[in-house]
């Protein structure tokens, strides 16, 4: 029961402010009477599928990757915008690159999107490399991610 008041005051904040760092969040927890470890509040950041993108400010910011399909494409087209340099296809490959520290967040939404010709993603620290099934697709996927952002 506290747990779940706790994830939904978690929801609410980061909706309402850009929370930067786990000592932010801990602090805007304890500020409405949620007395909190770091430890829960990690566990907290994992099981809500927590992310951090760029903010237009220019700082990191936690925010929820829904499934929901209703809001995942405005979601996730915003972690794109806010990360993505540039995108290219070579052979049945995709190259995307990112802001540093940001590849994994946008692997994220894009392996979200669960579109079928993606065979797989790995993401460094500012560089993703997607697996696709034929030339065609890569080609395709290209313009699909370019499209949402």
């Amino acid at each position: 029961m506290v747990k779940s008041k706790r994830h939904s005051k978690i929801l609410e904040i980061i909706s309402l402010k850009d929370i930067e760092t786990q000592e932010e969040l801990a602090e805007e927890l304890k500020e409405s009477g949620f007395n909190v470890t770091q430890a829960t509040i990690s566990r907290d950041i994992k099981m809500l599928k927590l992310t951090k993108v760029l903010s237009s400010e220019g700082r990191y910011k936690y925010v929820v990757i829904s499934t929901d399909q209703n809001q995942i494409s405005d979601k996730l087209a915003s972690v794109l915008t806010n990360t993505v340099l540039s995108i290219e296809s070579i052979d049945k490959m995709v190259v995307i690159k990112t802001l540093s520290g940001s590849a994994s967040a946008a692997a994220e939404a894009i392996d979200n999107l669960q579109l079928t010709e993606i065979a797989g993603t790995i993401a460094g620290d500012n560089t993703i490399l997607i697996l696709v099934r034929s030339l065609e697709r890569a080609e395709e996927l290209v313009r699909k991610i370019r499209k949402l952002i």
